[in-house]
């Protein structure tokens, strides 16, 4: 069983660079039932993503997409209009300034046709649009039915599943940050704090009257207690938020939590203060009245004792999880409405799932290795991890304000020195306060370091420009590093013409694209030079804190294809939504809603929402002449034939 703990804790730092992602879908059916009197219903059901709405039937002129399907009829024609049968809620929009009907989970539909002969053939071209808190995601797909089989007696089916563009916001780093959360979860279990507490809390319900099934059901509450207290406040507090000022405040709470320099700053003065208090320098606890209070009613019988004995875990451990708890929490504030409900929810999940499990199975018990200073090694390799992922905070915020304090030679010269520190640590080198000593190093600290040594040795080529592409969701853009070996031989770009100089270009004195790409930070300059040299826009909607932004840039752009396309047969043109820079009074825009945008970020970001629906990044649209789409937008994506394919589409499209 130690090997097992051994494997879990060489795992769990191994683990903590993993980024997964995933996709939203919208899954449409078709269904026809039997005809009668020459005349054959349809159904179409729409399953929409849990956490997005879809706007219903409308038309919103100068609103958001509303879901439309047209049919097209061989053998037969359209009788009557096309009928909602799910009710759609109706709410008023302050962003749009008007009524809009919107379904959830799923939504159903009516069309009948009537046949000229014994058959028809029925295509359904359906276009919607799914949002939730922190972005939209438009869609469209082709649904096809044959219908008039006379013998027939079963319905006709057709499904399809439609796969949307990526929510960059949230989507792609919502099943990281759970995965990570989970960890986060084990982890704290490994920390003094908590450790030496499951033996203890087990034998207290197998102990207890009853006999051993009614300790294992004491247990199992005690689990969904503890479950409960780490993700019901957090869960109040956002959904109280949501109702008393809406959708849109919650959205603005969360974006402002993300981008602001003060939350931003706040947060790396957590994580600082959190990583101290790992490494030794002190203790955060709860006050000992609180504690000891809560413990008196834990000896109480019933459900309410063992509400009072989790409540006491929770807060003698907070020491240890605390900390813990507030690294998953701020991590998750910049991804969707959900994410931190979900995430707690998985931290906590993780965290009291070994009191129930040793319950139900206490002769593993005896398998469990003994408290010792490995704990407090535990709480240190803990503290270093916090150190390297609080300077994120930093990042974002000296990005988005553009200090020039931590570029990315900064960072990784950090990042270096820390890891290698941690290296010295697990090797024995390096002591701290509460640790024991070590006599020898054993094939666990001996593992783990080799891991640490090698994260160190991957990352140094960074320091002359490495483009580190695992990593790029984490570090600073390469175009913040002073030197990058080679990069003379790669600025060579697209050609700017007399019209818009290097020099000249709106804020390109403070923004940059990566790859030695050149292009333009304001539309109506790509719009003038796209159309003197003849070719269409590649318009890039970012953020400084964009992780996924970030990932795109280095795992996709930097594909040999991709760059040659974009240097060659686009103009490129990046809108940065959480740029704070103030504008010049003449670009100044209003709103619908009569309020005033003076800085870039707000304005590019209004602009992405009016436009396309969307306030999520990255959000890539190749743009024609007529100031449309080329060809369907694309969201946050890592396969690059696709978005080679992409590319290539719109060119296509360009030139017909």
């Amino acid at each position: 069983m130690k090997n097992l703990f051994d494997r879990l804790f060489t795992c769990l730092v191994a683990l903590f660079m993993v980024q997964a992602v995933s996709a939203q879908t919208v899954s449409w059916k078709m269904e026809a039932g039997e005809i009668e009197d020459g005349r054959c219903r349809l159904v179409l059901t729409a399953e929409i993503p849990d956490g997005y709405h879809m706007y219903d039937l409308g038309p919103y002129v100068g609103g958001p997409t509303a879901t439309s399907i047209l049919f097209t009829v061989e053998g037969g024609e359209t009788e009557g209009e096309l009928k909602a049968l799910t009710e759609s809620h109706k709410a008023y929009d302050d962003i749009f300034m008007m009524e809009i009907g919107t379904y959830e989970m799923a939504a159903e539909f009516e069309q009948w046709i009537r046949l000229e002969g014994e058959g028809a053939r029925v295509t359904a071209q359906l276009e919607w649009q799914i949002c939730n808190d922190t972005g939209c995601i438009p869609g469209d797909d082709e649904l096809t039915i044959t219908i008039g089989q006379a013998e027939e007696a079963a319905p006709v089916v057709e499904e399809t599943v439609a796969e949307s563009p990526k929510d960059a916001a949230g989507g792609g780093s919502l099943w990281s940050l759970i995965l990570e959360a989970i960890l986060w979860g084990f982890a704290a279990l490994l920390t003094p704090c908590v450790f030496p507490m499951v033996p203890m809390t087990v034998s207290y319900f197998l102990k207890g009257e009853g006999g051993v099934t009614l300790g294992r059901i004491r247990a199992a509450l005690y689990g969904f207690f503890i479950v409960a207290l780490y993700t019901v406040p957090i869960a109040a507090i956002i959904l109280i938020t949501r109702l008393v000022g809406g959708d849109a405040v919650t959205a603005d709470i969360f974006n402002w939590l993300a981008t602001h320099w003060l939350p931003n700053i706040i947060f790396f003065l957590v994580f600082m203060v959190f990583a101290a208090s790992f490494l030794g320098a002190f203790e955060i606890t709860m006050p000992s009245w609180m504690v000891n209070k809560t413990d008196s009613k834990a000896d109480t019988k019933g459900i309410g004792g063992i509400f009072f004995l989790a409540l006491t875990l929770v807060l003698v451990s907070f020491s240890c999880t605390g900390p813990i708890v507030g690294s998953v929490l701020i991590k998750s504030t910049s991804g969707e409405f959900w994410t931190p409900i979900l995430t707690m929810l998985a931290f906590s999940i993780a965290f009291a799932l070994p009191f129930t499990l040793f319950a139900f199975f206490p002769s593993m018990l005896k398998n469990l290795p003994k408290s010792g200073g490995w704990l407090n090694s535990v709480k240190v390799v803990i503290g270093f991890i916090e150190v390297a992922l609080g300077l994120k905070f930093l990042s974002v915020a000296d990005q988005v304000y553009h200090w020039g304090i931590l570029d990315r030679e900064i960072y990784l010269a950090i990042w270096i020195v820390v890891f290698s520190l941690l290296g010295l640590y697990l090797l024995g080198k390096l002591k701290f306060a509460h640790d024991s000593e070590v006599k020898y190093v054993s094939v666990t600290r001996l593992s783990l370091a080799i891991v640490v040594f090698s994260f160190v040795v991957y990352l140094i080529p960074g320091m002359w420009g490495a483009p580190l592409a695992k990593l790029s969701g984490y570090l600073p853009p390469i175009t913040t590093q002073d030197f990058v070996l080679g990069s003379e031989a790669t600025t060579t770009g697209t050609a700017v013409s007399s019209a818009a100089e290097l020099s000249t270009r709106k804020y390109s004195d403070k923004l940059h694209l990566p790859h030695g790409l050149e292009g333009f930070f304001d539309l109506k300059e790509a719009e003038a030079y796209a159309k003197e040299v003849g070719k269409p826009i590649f318009l890039d909607f970012t953020g400084h804190g964009c992780v996924n932004c970030r990932e795109m840039e280095m795992r996709v752009w930097s594909d040999p294809r991709v760059l040659e396309i974009l240097k060659n047969d686009y103009v490129v043109c990046a809108l940065y939504a959480d740029d704070k820079m103030d504008v010049d009074e003449s670009e100044w825009v209003t709103t619908d809603a009569g309020k005033v945008l003076k800085q870039l970020g707000k304005i590019n970001s209004y602009y992405a929402l009016k436009t396309y629906g969307v306030n999520a990044q990255p959000y890539y649209v190749l743009q024609g002449e007529d100031g449309k789409p080329l060809v369907e937008p694309r969201g946050y994506n890592l396969d690059v034939e696709a978005f080679v394919a992409f590319l290539k589409a719109g060119l296509e499209a360009y030139h017909k």
